[in-house]
């Protein structure tokens, strides 16, 4: 795998941080604007909001990161000391934060690894296996609790009626179905065939109108032949820690939401359950969002999605959201970045 370092650098750039956090204040003041029940009196219900609930938000936001560096040091066999695994953390979520979600922060990450001090061949697998993970959560997971939410998981909005129609339902399962298929036939590439997955890979890129991409593809199924031998020999420990951290990892970066909500109307068991599961509705159309982090498109959508638990604190509540799971990694990677740059490119031999 060939690294561009001065695209790399265009991502992992501090100045990007202006670019989401403007497109979120501008949803947020055009929301203000159209909603005639936005007011004054509003804004200052967030001071309406559970002490104790705000702090067990806050919670599951820190259960969430010290589970992502947890699970890179376990997944890199503990090659990163701890803070050095905060590091890469903190400038992953930051990369994530500053690229529209169908994109995401791959390249970035790989680049940090290697960094690190990890062989670029290791810091692709590494980078692959944590994909495919996370794909997994969604996956298996979905079904689940898209079951236990009983048919509740799509919301009645008459703005996303008039402007979806059925489409949302349409856009999940055919989201889902593409999710499945990538994040079989990658796991299927990355533990168990590797050298076949090469040879459809350029039997495809054989056909006429793909040829220009061959080259590429032959460079990518030597990617994943290389990185396919990093996870030979593994045992069923490394497996269930990475497979329990992700479940951990996930389940706190929803719960987080669960809680912020508590902190301003109570909700039942089923609620919590029904709140669970739209979060995974939208996060489905937030990756397809083409805004650095989905700037814009998840305050927009979140009222749309949680406006019947929280009514008239649905937009401080959208606010409070974005604000703890999001704009803090805008802000810790702009600050460690540069101490990152010193400490990787210029570090005495």
């Amino acid at each position: 795998m060939k690294l561009d370092n001065r695209e790399i650098f265009k991502t992992l750039n501090p100045n990007k941080v202006w670019v989401p956090v403007l497109i979120g204040i501008g949803i947020v003041f055009f929301m203000f604007y159209m909603d005639p029940t936005v007011n004054a009196q509003t804004l200052r219900g967030v001071f309406d909001a559970s002490i104790w609930s705000l702090l067990l938000a806050l919670v599951f936001i820190v259960m969430r990161d010290a589970g992502y560096v947890f699970r890179i040091r376990e997944i890199t066999d503990k090659h990163l000391t701890w803070g050095r695994a905060i590091y890469v953390i903190i400038l992953w979520e930051f990369a994530s934060a500053v690229t529209p979600s169908i994109v995401g922060g791959t390249a970035v990450a790989v680049f940090i690894l290697h960094k690190e001090g990890i062989p670029l061949g290791k810091a692709l697998a590494f980078t692959m296996l944590t994909a495919i993970m996370d794909n997994l959560f969604f996956v298996l997971g979905a079904p689940i609790i898209l079951y236990l939410a009983q048919g509740y998981i799509f919301p009645e909005s008459r703005i996303l009626e008039m402007r979806l129609g059925n489409s949302l339902e349409y856009l999940f399962w055919v989201s889902y179905t593409l999710y499945t298929l990538y994040s079989l036939l990658m796991a299927l590439a990355l533990f168990y065939r590797p050298r076949v997955f090469k040879w459809i890979l350029l039997k495809l890129f054989s056909i006429r109108w793909l040829k220009k991409w061959k080259y590429q593809a032959n460079g990518y199924g030597d990617q994943i032949i290389e990185a396919s031998k990093e996870f030979k020999g593994k045992n069923l420990t490394y497996w269930l820690v990475i497979v329990g951290t992700t479940i951990f990892i996930w389940s706190s970066r929803y719960f987080m939401l669960n809680a912020l909500i508590s902190a301003y109307e109570s909700l039942s068991l089923f609620e919590h359950v029904v709140v669970f599961a739209r979060q995974i509705i939208m996060w489905i159309v937030m990756m397809i969002s083409p805004t650095p982090g989905s700037s814009g498109t998840a305050e927009f959508f979140f009222a749309q999605f949680f406006n019947e638990f929280l009514t008239g604190y649905t937009f401080v509540t959208s606010i409070l959201w974005r604000m703890f799971s999001y704009y803090p990694y805008l802000l810790l990677g702009a600050m460690f970045l540069p101490r990152w740059i010193r400490q990787v490119f210029f570090r005495k031999k």
